[in-house]
């Protein structure tokens, strides 16, 4: 890696503070006291990407798969997943949403989103808002 300018120093030390606090921030905001955030995590994964095994989940979320073997099987002991055979892999399991599961991730990311937009309102002038939709695209590009 050749000269880094300060400002990107910068820039990426401020976007990892923020984003963790947000990140933080907003399990808070939906977290029920009978979940762990990860088991929240995993939750929210499963309605947004749809049923996966648990080491895909486990590489997903970065954590060694017994871990998540182990935030499975709260998840389940909650009745919030199902386990299903893999059409592609008769030894494998598919991990995915019961409909209570469902209506919990839903219910769940219907409040973070509710408390972001609330956020939003009322902390931020109607140009600051534009200044942050502009960034969000610049910063769109860093998975590209």
């Amino acid at each position: 890696m050749g000269k880094v300018d300060q400002s990107s120093i910068r820039a990426a030390r401020e976007l990892r503070v923020v984003f963790s606090r947000l990140r933080r921030r907003l399990r808070a905001v939906a977290a029920a006291d009978d979940l762990t955030p990860s088991q929240t995590a995993v939750l929210l994964r499963l309605f947004k990407d749809g049923p996966t095994s648990t080491s895909q989940l486990a590489g997903a979320e970065r954590v060694r798969p017994q871990s998540m073997a182990a935030t499975v099987a709260a998840l389940d002991r909650h009745g919030l997943i199902d386990r299903t055979p893999d059409p592609d892999d008769g030894r494998r399991q598919l991990i995915g949403l019961t409909n209570v599961g469902r209506r919990r991730a839903e219910s769940d990311r219907k409040v973070r989103e509710e408390w972001l937009v609330r956020a939003m309102q009322d902390r931020y002038t109607e140009d600051e808002r534009q200044v942050i939709n502009d960034a969000l695209t610049l910063l769109g590009r860093l998975d590209e």
